[in-house]
Order: structure tokens, then C-alpha cells, then sequence
């Protein structure tokens, strides 16, 4: 092979390009030059569309050439395909004994056997693929690859030059869609647990950027009147009040009025209107409903107002509502009802409608595992998994799927075999009923210290399950979730009426409400003075609450009002300073007074404490000692932040390390301040319920845990497991470490609990 030509020929496809009509014409070009120097029988070239995330076949001396634009593979399929998912060179002596080679009937490849894949890519940008291919006995040495690598690389230039310069002048063509995987490829897709369960039902892809568009492309057989279309809009706002009465009972919160816009524009009649003067011009109503509701999705999507864009949501749920009822009529038409849900897109009113319909299971599409929809979905014992596999969105529904989401597996189609091993789990996992048996009054470690257990509290529905899991108190009440599910700011008397119901419930035990953490994943959809390029690191927590002073003293005096007799935490979320801890308390200080001087009812004493989740804090955890009366650590967000990554981005989530070296360091100076200052410290992020993490807490000195009801016996069992003493050495010997693969070998070590 001539290597020196090769590389001095390619460099000149940058002056060429200027003289190609077509990239196809230099893409010819290049494949020419590339199969000719090298002594290759096939020289092809695959180009990358990272919105299709699908492979093409562009050029190509020696397969068939009408194979051009015509051979499409999906990122990581076949070996063209699995190079570029990679980004490593792959080269075969037999390509076809490799259980990842593709066979295309008709390209003529199956005369060739020596293989040689090199991804094409600038930086991290995926472009293609350069394909070579020789005869048996002809197989590619070490030399050739290093060559090529090096043309593949000069390639990725030339490509992303000519795309830009000529794209400017062709519009690029329409290509028809990637055909979806079968789901004989699909068969087992490993995800991440959000909330823990089974699930085995038959599946329902919701995309909410393509639910409308399949209204509309949809053909209707039947033929419907407009008396038909009349019946079906009352049918729907009938259903629509009883799932809000459903939800309205889950969450024991009848202000939460999820549905509220459904039924606004089931009773608009401008809406109405319209779609009955298409009926009677002889429009089909489940057209003229689909074609109604999708003007009125392109006038809301065209709004400044975002509020008024986030309510196209409604519009399609409503409208899919409104067409299953005309063409079902008498029929359940409970759209999510039995199902495993698959979508890209949830929001936590989108997770209540599922559960108000009784769908199985939720299967989402990226994302990320520690948000709030995960949060909200254990709440509402929804099993959800977390995947990143864009193909299950291609998936024809009914498929049925397989949710496991105690290890986060999605089986699609299962075998027997699977179903016979999920089935024989079900049959294992203890009622709530028996969890109350098993779980113990009081914690105690294997050497019998005390710890205390307390519930983190999401919805109110989670109260009654803490009760009768014995829980020690609340050691967390997100009071966002009242704020998230409604279309705006509750009142403080709506606020009170709520929180007295987390009071009551407790009979006595202590109360831990967190006040309003909005922002970062946990977005109020009906708030949006602020627009931010980075919400997580913006107006979130304590600095809206504190910006927002009006808001804030609503929530602090309906917070003491319900506390009257309790014994009562109020706790400060992202704290930063000192000088911020000292701006909340002053709040509290002023309702107390407000609350005195009218003679109303209210708790004067309660405790003020802070969370810890910013690392600015460690330096100051003495100074804060003094003025805070405890601490809870949200090891979610301190972990994010003192590692500089997102907790909601997928893309990083390897790096999401709550073992790291200074993540352990940091936890310990935190615990050991605390505990010599005589402050009460807990942990309530997930660290708290992880069973590998919890040996580590106990060995540096934290005697309270708050975690998510449903870990209740879980956590207990754990705990019961290990002694501290034992504990003390595991942290000790894990603080030792600096690098995390060490202090993984550690964790991997601990004996096991059942």
C-alpha cells in the first residue's frame, strides 16, 4: 500500500471539493482514490445523521451502486455501525463469524471476508464510517490501519467543509425514516432504577412531539355525526372530573387541579364552535377534532408566554381524550390504563394522570435517575426505569413489556423463562402489611446502639404508610410538591391545611418541613419571571424564597400555624453562608411576631436547622454550628455540586460518585463538626436508603437516617446488620483512600444483608 500517496492524494480532495457539484461527487471521489491505493476490493463510505442517529451508505467503489442511499444502519448496529458508537477501529479477518456483522441481500458484499470499519469524527462530533473490504487471504495489517486512521481523520475535514459550503446552496434531501428496530433486537435493554417495582403489561409509546401529528395522520373508518361528537365531549369532561377526583384522593390534596385545563377547553366555546361548523361541513369529527386541536397547538406555541406553550400538552391529551371517546363509544377509555409507558418527556402532572389512569409502569427515556419525577413516581409506587435507548420510542405499542426495576432491566417480549423468574419474585416481594410485621419499633445496630429512622414525605398518601412502618418522625417534607401540582402559587391557607395534615399524622413525633425548594428539576410551571441558561446554579431554594419575601412568609406562618403543638423543624434548603442562613431565620422571626400580634394560633418554639448541600458550607460548618440548631445532609445535590455534575444529565452520570474521596472526606468533617457541637445531623438523600453506603454513616458517626417509606425495612434490616465498631473501621479504611477504585474494592467487600 502506498501510504505516502494516499495521504498527499487525500489532502488534495480539499482543493477538488471546490470543483464537485455534489458532495456525492466528491465522496466518489474519495472512495476511488482511498480503494485503489490500498489495494481494496470495496471502499465505502457511511455518513452520519445524529438526528436520525442513523448510518447511510454514500458512496462506495465495489458494492453494488445502487445500494447508495439505500443501506441504513442505526448507531452501534452491524460493525460500520458498532465503530462509530465506539469510536475505535475494527478490523476482521472473516467479517461474517462476527456476531455483529450485518448481511445486506443484494450489495454483493458477502464475496469479500477481510473487514477494516474506521469511524470518521472531529472531536467528539460523529460523521461516518470509512469501510474497507478485501478477499479471503488478503486481511489488513497493522501498517494499512495506521494509514487509515490517519486518511479517516483528514476526511472528517474535508466532509464537515463540504457539507457546510454546499449545504448552503441544496437544501438536503428527505430522507425516508429509519425502520424500527424489531423487538427481537430489543430484547433486554439494561436501565437505571428511579423507582423500585415490577411491571409486565402491554406498552404505550407517548412522544409528545409526534402525539398530535398521529391524530392527524390517522384514518378513521367508522363515520360519526355531530350528535356523536356532542356525547363524546361530555363523556370526556365526565371522566376527566373523575380522574380528578382520583388524584385529587392520592395526593388527599383537592386543590391539585391537574385536569383543570382540560376542562376549560372542553367548555370553550370558541373550541366547540369550530369543530362543530367543520362537522356539519361534512368533516369527520375525529378529523375536525384533530385539525381544530392542532390550529389551536400552533396559536399557543407561537406565545411569548411560556405558560401558555406548556399548555400544547394539554390541548393533545385532551384532544386524544376527546377522539377515543367518539370512536369507543361505551367503552373504558382510560388511555394509560394497564400499560407500560413508554416516553422521552414527563412532567410530575404528567406522572399523576398516569397514576390517576393506573398505568403498570413507566419505561423513561433518558434523564436522570435522582430528579423529582423519580422522586414522585416511588411516591405514587409507579415502577419506573430509566434507559437510554432512543429505539423503544419506535416500538409498536402493545408490545408487551417486562419492567424490572429493583435491578433496572426492560425486557421487551420476554420469554417464558423471564416471565416464569418475575413471576416466582412477585410471589416473594412482602405487602405492606407484612413489611409492618417484620419492621421493629426501635433501630438498634447489631451491637444495639440506637438510631433513629425517620420518612422522607413527597405526597401526603406516603403519611399513612410511614405510620404504619413505625417511623420515628418526618425527617423531610418536601413542601414543593403542593407547589409543582398546581397551576399556581397555593395561599397560605391552602398551604395550612396540608401541612396540618403531615402534624396530625405524626401524633407527636417530630416534623421536619423543608420550605420551598422550586427550581433546578423541580420547575413551577406557572412561574417564569426568571428565564436561566443554567436553572440548577440560578434563582432556586432559599434564594427564591428569600428574593420572593411575600411567598416565603405565607409558607413560614402556614407552617406554624399547623405546628401549633408539634414538635416542630422548620429546615432552610441550599444554604450557602451564614450571612443566607441568618436572612431565613430573620423570616421565621418576623412571622413569629406577625403570628403573636394577632392573636392567631401557632408553634413559638420551633427548631431552625439547615440542609447541607453546597460544598461552600464545609468551611463553615463550625460558624454555621452556632447559629443552626441541626443539619440534614442531601447527599444528592452535595454530591452534584461538589463534583461538578449534573444529577439530571445522563451523559454524565458515571461520574456521579457518591464514594468519591472528597465526597467521604467532606461527609465526615460535616458529621464530626456536628456531632462535637452538639448538633443533631441526619442524612435524607439517597446515600441514606443505598445499602453499601450505609456501614460508611453509621462508621462516621450519623445516628439519623430519613428515607423514603417504602425503604423503611430495608434501611432497618441493613442497620441491624452491622455494628459500629465494624462500621467504624470500613469508614476508617474508606477515608484512607484516595482513589475510588480502592474504595470501591472496600464497599465491594461488605458482607451482604438481607
Amino acid at each position: 500500500m502506498d501510504s505516502e500517496q494516499l495521504l498527499y492524494e487525500v489532502n488534495e480532495l480539499n482543493h477538488l471539493f471546490r470543483d464537485s457539484t455534489t458532495i456525492e461527487t466528491l465522496l466518489d471521489k474519495a472512495v476511488e482514490m482511498v480503494a485503489a491505493r490500498t489495494h481494496s476490493a470495496v471502499c465505502s463510505i457511511y455518513l452520519y445523521s445524529p438526528e436520525e442517529r442513523v448510518l447511510t451508505l454514500r458512496a462506495t467503489r465495489g458494492l453494488n451502486p445502487e445500494s447508495v442511499g439505500k443501506v441504513r444502519l442505526r448507531l452501534g448496529q452491524g460493525l460500520t455501525g458498532l465503530a462509530l458508537k465506539e469510536m475505535k477501529t475494527i478490523c476482521e479477518k472473516d467479517a461474517s463469524q462476527n456476531p455483529n456483522y450485518r448481511f445486506f441481500p443484494g450489495i454483493f458484499e458477502e464475496r469479500f471476508d477481510a473487514f477494516l470499519a474506521l469511524p470518521i469524527a472531529r472531536g467528539i462530533s460523529k460523521m461516518g464510517v470509512l469501510v474497507l473490504q478485501r478477499g479471503t487471504g488478503e486481511s489488513f495489517i497493522e501498517a494499512d490501519i495506521r494509514a487509515l486512521e490517519t486518511v479517516a481523520s483528514q476526511l472528517a475535514n474535508i466532509i464537515e467543509n463540504a457539507q457546510f459550503l454546499l449545504g448552503m446552496h441544496e437544501p438536503r434531501p428527505k430522507r425516508p425514516p429509519a425502520e424500527p428496530l424489531p423487538a427481537a433486537q430489543m430484547k433486554l435493554i439494561k436501565g437505571k432504577v428511579a423507582a423500585e417495582g415490577f411491571a409486565y403489561a402491554p406498552a404505550m409509546v407517548i412522544d409528545k412531539q409526534k402525539s398530535l401529528s398521529f391524530l392527524l395522520d390517522r384514518r378513521f373508518e367508522g363515520q360519526y355525526s355531530l350528535d356523536d361528537f356532542h356525547e363524546a365531549v361530555a363523556r370526556t369532561a365526565a371522566q376527566l372530573e373523575e380522574l380528578q377526583e382520583r388524584v385529587e384522593s392520592k395526593l388527599s390534596d383537592a386543590a391539585s387541579l391537574i385536569f383543570a385545563a382540560h376542562l376549560m377547553i372542553l367548555k370553550d366555546k370558541a373550541f366547540i364552535d369550530e369543530i362543530a361548523r367543520r362537522i356539519e361541513s361534512g368533516v369527520n369529527p375525529p378529523v375536525a377534532v384533530a385539525e381544530v386541536s392542532g390550529r389551536f397547538v400552533q396559536t399557543f406555541l407561537a406565545s411569548d408566554n411560556a405558560y401558555m406553550r406548556e399548555k400544547v400538552n394539554d390541548i393533545e391529551d385532551m384532544a386524544i381524550r376527546l377522539v377515543n371517546n367518539l370512536i369507543h363509544a361505551g367503552e373504558d377509555t382510560r388511555i394509560y390504563r394497564g400499560h407500560v409507558i413508554i416516553t422521552r418527556d414527563l412532567y410530575p402532572s404528567d406522572l399523576l394522570k398516569l397514576s390517576s389512569e393506573e398505568a403498570c409502569g413507566v419505561v423513561l427515556v433518558g434523564g436522570g435517575v435522582t430528579s423529582h419525577i423519580a422522586i414522585l413516581a416511588r411516591s405514587l409506587a409507579i415502577p419506573m426505569v430509566i434507559v437510554d435507548h432512543f429505539d423503544l420510542l419506535s416500538l409498536p405499542n402493545g408490545t408487551p413489556i417486562l419492567i424490572d426495576a429493583e435491578i433496572g432491566n426492560v425486557f421487551v417480549d420476554p420469554e417464558d423463562q423471564v416471565l416464569d423468574t418475575f413471576h416466582s419474585q412477585q410471589r416473594v416481594r412482602l405487602t405492606v402489611d407484612e413489611q409492618a410485621k417484620r419492621i421493629q419499633p426501635q433501630t438498634l445496630t447489631a451491637d444495639a446502639v440506637p438510631i433513629r429512622l425517620l420518612a422522607n414525605i413527597n405526597l401526603l398518601t406516603d403519611l399513612a404508610l410511614a405510620a404504619k412502618l413505625k417511623c420515628n418522625g418526618v425527617g423531610l417534607y418536601r413542601t414543593e410538591f403542593p407547589f409543582i401540582v398546581r397551576t399556581t402559587f397555593p395561599s397560605e391557607a391552602e398551604q395550612f391545611v396540608i401541612y396540618s395534615k403531615v402534624v396530625d399524622s405524626m401524633q407527636g413525633k417530630p416534623v421536619t418541613f423543608r420550605t420551598l425548594d422550586a427550581g433546578g428539576d423541580k420547575i413551577l410551571s406557572y412561574y417564569h419571571d426568571i428565564q436561566e441558561q443554567n436553572p440548577a446554579m440560578g434563582m432556586r431554594s432559599i434564594r427564591f424564597s428569600l428574593q420572593n419575601r411575600a411567598i416565603f412568609s405565607e409558607q413560614i406562618r402556614a407552617i406554624l400555624r399547623a405546628g401549633v403543638d408539634a414538635d416542630l423543624r422548620i429546615m432552610f434548603p441550599m444554604i450557602s453562608s451564614v450571612d443566607e442562613f441568618c436572612r431565613a431565620r430573620e423570616v421565621v422571626l418576623e412571622s413569629l411576631d406577625t403570628l403573636a400580634r394577632q392573636g392567631v394560633a401557632h408553634n413559638d418554639r420551633p427548631k431552625l436547622g439547615m440542609m447541607v448541600e453546597l460544598p461552600s458550607v464545609v468551611e463553615l460548618i463550625d460558624d454555621l454550628a452556632r447559629e443552626a440548631e441541626f443539619f440534614s445532609i442531601g447527599t444528592n445535590d452535595f454530591i452534584q455540586f461538589m463534583l461538578g455534575v449534573d444529577r439530571t444529565n445522563d451523559s454524565v452520570a458515571d461520574f456521579y460518585l457518591p464514594h468519591h474521596p472528597s465526597v467521604l472526606r467532606a461527609l465526615n468533617k460535616i458529621v464530626r463538626a456536628a456531632n462535637q457541637s452538639g448538633r443533631e445531623v441526619s442524612v435524607c438523600g439517597d446515600m441514606a436508603h443505598e445499602q453499601q453506603y450505609i456501614p460508611f454513616l453509621l462508621g462516621i458517626g450519623v445516628r439519623t437516617l430519613s428515607v423514603d417509606p417504602a425503604y423503611l425495612l430495608r434501611t432497618q434490616q441493613t442497620i441491624a446488620g452491622t455494628s459500629v465498631p465494624k462500621a467504624e473501621a470500613t469508614a476508617q479504611a474508606m477515608l484512607a483512600r484516595n482513589r475510588t477504585d480502592e474504595i470501591v474494592a472496600i464497599l465491594s467487600a461488605q458482607p451482604a444483608v438481607d
